[in-house]
């Protein structure tokens, strides 16, 4: 049987580890909101690709559907509402013609709220008669 002096002796230990046991939990809920922020933030930013990449698509389409007014379908730094800050550019360098074709580049820009990087999507296509 232990004695009264060592029993006074250890009255503080479980404190203690109680204490610990909190704070190693307290690191591991920490962990986990980090994990599920990154998580958002990346889900969000191939959400934003995904947009970015069909934007280009219907826009090469149009090109496409209407290959003799092609010229009409340039622009530059129209907007995007899908895209935060989304600005969509189309650059057709010279007339069409379907024996010599032309090459179209579409660009998608966007930027994120408080963020200083430009993500951009581009595609160039030789559209030909």
């Amino acid at each position: 049987m232990k004695s009264q002096r060592t029993l006074r002796q250890q009255g503080g230990i479980v404190l203690v580890e109680a204490l610990v046991a909190i704070v190693i939990f307290a690191f591991g809920v920490l962990a986990i909101v980090g994990l599920q922020s990154a998580s958002v933030r990346q889900v969000s930013d191939a959400k934003y690709r995904i947009d970015a990449a069909n934007v280009v698509s219907q826009s090469l389409g149009a090109l496409w559907a209407d290959r003799a007014n092609i010229q009409a379908h340039a622009v530059k730094d129209q907007a995007v509402a899908s895209l935060p800050n989304g600005k969509l550019t189309i650059v057709v360098p010279g007339p069409w013609s379907a024996a010599a074709g032309v090459t179209v580049t579409v660009t998608v820009t966007w930027q994120l709220p408080g963020e200083s990087k430009v993500h951009t999507q581009t595609s160039v296509q030789f559209i030909a008669g």
